[in-house]
């Protein structure tokens, strides 16, 4: 019986260590992501703004949108690889001149792991490559 306990825990706690533990809710990203409509649409008919419109963003080159003046900074990380998905949006969204220096977005980025994953989730939904 002690083994059976010590095995159901190891493997609860490999649950837990793996993949997103945090689970995502699209209708709050939609409320994180007003913060971020100043700046970016997303959705039907979305142009660009003061940033680049976000719809298709999951598989997206950085500093690729078609019609959009990137930054030189967001254009050299696109040339060096970096593709938008999940990963990489959650380390970006909470520190993007962090993990862009030379990014012309101002934003400082989101605090909260939740609304980081949230505001994914609701960014999701507009790109066919993340399933959304």
């Amino acid at each position: 019986m002690i083994k059976f306990r010590l095995g159901a825990l190891a493997l609860m706690a490999m649950a837990c260590s793996t993949g997103s533990a945090m689970a995502q809710d699209v209708a709050a990203g939609e409320k994180v992501f007003r913060q971020c409509r100043a700046c970016h649409a997303v959705g039907d008919g979305a142009k660009h703004k003061v940033g680049p419109n976000l719809n298709e963003v999951f598989g997206r080159t950085a500093g690729t949108a078609e019609g959009y003046k990137y930054s030189d900074a967001m254009i050299a990380k696109g040339e060096e690889g970096l593709v938008w998905n999940e990963e990489v949006l959650t380390v970006y969204l909470a520190a993007p001149r962090d993990y862009v220096p030379g990014t012309k977005m101002a934003f400082a980025g989101l605090r909260k792991d939740q609304q980081i994953a949230d505001v994914i989730a609701y960014l999701a939904q507009f790109s066919a490559e993340s399933g959304g």
